[in-house]
């Protein structure tokens, strides 16, 4: 008992160096970036660009261009967790439809900060609006991976501003 105590003792110091190690490298293989912060943010805000025209133009496909096309691929919104580049699309479709009314959308505030190599986090604010006004709007988060075809979004947190208060017709 003594002798497998004893071997112990002198292996457990090099077990733990070589732990050490192997989490320092790994570790270290997380922090290298190929494009800077400033990089990323201009494409994202190119990217979430096109995606207001092609809403705006009425392109279904061009908007959901954004999306990383996989049954991995997360929405959530006003009602609830949407499962797989499929399931989001089919929500906003009716959207899309011939004869359907869709306001104008822009995107402001955007900030873009990268994660690691090939994945980012931006948040912003999406704005529809219909002349000169404004009808809905909300904070986003989305979490976004550098893919062969760009910047895709491989989640996306959507919320809505509180409806303003009715105006009080009495005064």
């Amino acid at each position: 008992m003594r002798v497998i105590t004893e071997r112990a003792a002198r292996i457990r110091p090099r077990l733990l160096s070589l732990a050490l190690f192997c989490i320092a490298a790994h570790g270290c293989s997380f922090e290298v970036e190929t494009d800077s912060d400033s990089d990323v943010q201009s494409a994202v805000e190119n990217m979430l660009a096109e995606s207001a025209v092609a809403w705006n133009e009425g392109r279904l496909d061009g908007f959901m261009d954004d999306y990383v096309e996989s049954p991995g691929t997360t929405y959530i919104g006003g009602g609830g967790l949407l499962v797989g580049y499929e399931a989001i699309r089919d929500r906003y479709a009716p959207l899309f439809e011939p004869g359907s009314q869709r306001d104008s959308l822009r995107f402001e505030d955007v900030r873009v900060r990268r994660l690691a190599a090939i994945e980012a986090i931006a948040t912003a604010r999406w704005v529809l609006h219909r002349g000169g006004e404004i009808t809905g709007s909300g904070p986003f988060t989305l979490v976004l991976r550098h893919t062969s075809g760009g910047w895709k979004i491989i989640h996306d947190h959507s919320s809505s501003d509180p409806a303003p208060p009715p105006a009080d017709e009495s005064s």
